[in-house]
């Protein structure tokens, strides 16, 4: 982050067991990208599917139960979609985020109330 940004580590907040997240970079066949990120979107363990510029075409946001399920989640689903042409896997060590910590503050505010 550049600049003075608070970055807070976050714990989960899913109650159950942890949850393994990767982020599934993927390269789309040619003019199949809105298709693709759709299939992959309708995907059990797949979270969010972002449309990207740049070398990638697709950024997959994968959350499953263990790392057995990761694989089966990437090789056995995602690299069988219609569309993917080529994969990159990152799995994530921890989860840095802003959005919780603008969250804690904003507490006990809700539009339209007086300050």
């Amino acid at each position: 982050l550049c600049g003075a940004a608070t970055v807070r580590l976050c714990s989960p907040r899913w109650e159950g067991p942890e949850l393994v997240t990767a982020i599934v970079l993927v390269t789309c066949e040619v003019d199949q990208t809105p298709e693709t990120a759709q299939a992959l979107a309708d995907l059990d363990g797949v979270s969010e599917v972002y449309s990207v510029a740049g070398d990638w075409d697709l950024v997959t946001v994968v959350r499953v139960g263990d790392h057995d399920d990761l694989a089966a989640t990437v090789t056995e689903h995602i690299r069988k979609v219609k569309g993917v042409e080529t994969t990159r896997t990152l799995i994530a060590f921890r989860t840095y985020s802003r959005h919780d910590l603008d969250q804690m503050f904003s507490v006990g505010f809700e539009a339209g109330q007086p300050d």
